[in-house]
């Protein structure tokens, strides 16, 4: 009964600030590795957003921010989505 009750009323009010926690540290995240492509010459993102700047060669860069913003706004939309499902009884007006 104990077990019912934490998982009710404790674990889901508490869930609210991780889900807000791990979504804003989505942007951190690719920002990091952005960062550690560049310093360690592993090929992604990173490295290639990094040589676009420098050749400047705009159109990748654009397309490279595009979507580097687009992952940060769906993980925004993922924890809008998470709050929904763990308290139904918010509301968004």
């Amino acid at each position: 009964m104990e077990r019912l009750v934490v998982y009710r009323h404790a674990f889901r009010n508490s869930l609210i600030p991780v889900v807000t926690i791990m979504a804003l540290q989505t942007s951190h995240l690719i920002g990091g590795a952005l960062i550690t492509e560049t310093v360690f010459s592993w090929p992604g993102m990173g490295n290639l957003l990094i040589q676009a700047v420098n050749q400047r060669d705009m159109s990748i860069v654009q397309a490279a921010v595009f979507v580097i913003s687009l992952l940060v706004i769906l993980s925004n939309l993922l924890a809008d989505i998470c709050y929904r499902l763990i308290d139904p009884r918010m509301k968004y007006n």
